[in-house]
């Protein structure tokens, strides 16, 4: 990362997709990006459906040997990482250097809890009476035991 300026995203309350298609592009650009407080990111829908559509998911295997995969995450960090990878030209050199450029972390490290967060208003979810999950609750749901609780 050397001198190129790291930009800090803040994912409280901040509608996902929203959130991965504008860290996507950013990337893209050349940025570094960080995200903090990823276990507080949302996505909307009815809780049952969207824990049901990640559980279904959960259940593909291989037909021949289900211990090679495809695997996939339960902890919040590494699923919004991969579903940011989703969202860029993967298999193109360009794809995977921008994934490189991103990192994602629960909660806030200490390094960067005195620098600027960026927190994107528009991306916000600002009506939280309406039906959606956080992706703690999803990852809980999907069998993630939390550490620090624990």
């Amino acid at each position: 990362m050397g001198d190129q300026e790291i930009k800090v995203y803040d994912a409280e309350n901040i509608v996902l997709g929203r959130l991965a298609s504008k860290v996507a592009k950013a990337a893209l650009l050349g940025e570094y990006i960080v995200i903090v407080n990823v276990e507080k990111a949302i996505i909307t829908g009815d809780k049952h459906t969207v824990i049901k559509a990640f559980k279904q998911k959960h259940n593909i295997r291989t037909s021949y040997n289900p211990r090679k995969g495809p695997f996939h995450e339960r902890r919040p960090d590494k699923m919004v990482r991969k579903m940011i990878r989703g969202m860029l030209p993967w298999p193109k050199p360009r794809g995977k250097e921008a994934y490189k450029r991103i990192q994602v972390f629960i909660g806030v490290p200490t390094k960067f809890t005195d620098s600027e967060k960026i927190v994107l208003e528009a991306s916000k979810y600002h009506s939280l009476k309406q039906k959606y999950i956080t992706i703690q609750d999803l990852s809980h749901e999907l069998g993630w035991r939390n550490p620090e609780v624990a």
